[in-house]
């Protein structure tokens, strides 16, 4: 944006040029073509500011874009860890039934070793399970 300051100085001043040497050259075609000239940088520089302000809005659109996409990027990572978290989770509770049922295993077979219950029915076995 700082490149439009000196190109508007200059259609200023050929403008400004414009009016006066086509007001002062005298006759009427002169006058005419001043007008003219004067009429044309006008609207040159016009365009230019147009150009300008539409560079600008690009280059907002392109920053929005960029932070948009970062987001986004953002957010997918987040999204992974927490899959990945809940992955753990589930192995792990996975892990605490398996051991559970091992030690409830282990517990009953110590204690049939043991005979600390000489004389076991078959239903009262399968209540320890």
């Amino acid at each position: 944006m700082a490149f439009l300051l000196p190109v508007l100085e200059g259609l200023g001043t050929s403008l400004l040029g414009n009016a006066i040497g086509g007001a002062i050259g005298g006759g009427g075609g002169n006058v005419e073509n001043g007008a003219m000239n004067a009429l044309n940088s006008q609207d040159e520089a016009f365009q230019l500011g147009m150009y300008a302000s539409e560079v600008h809005n690009q280059e907002q659109l392109q920053m929005q874009s960029e932070v948009f996409d970062q987001m986004m990027d953002e957010r997918s990572e987040n999204m992974r860890e927490i899959d990945t978290l809940r992955n753990v989770d589930m192995a792990q509770r996975k892990m605490d039934a398996f051991r559970k049922i091992a030690t409830r295993r282990a517990l009953l077979k110590a204690a049939l070793r043991a005979r600390a219950f000489p004389r076991l029915e078959a239903g009262e076995l399968a209540s320890l399970k």
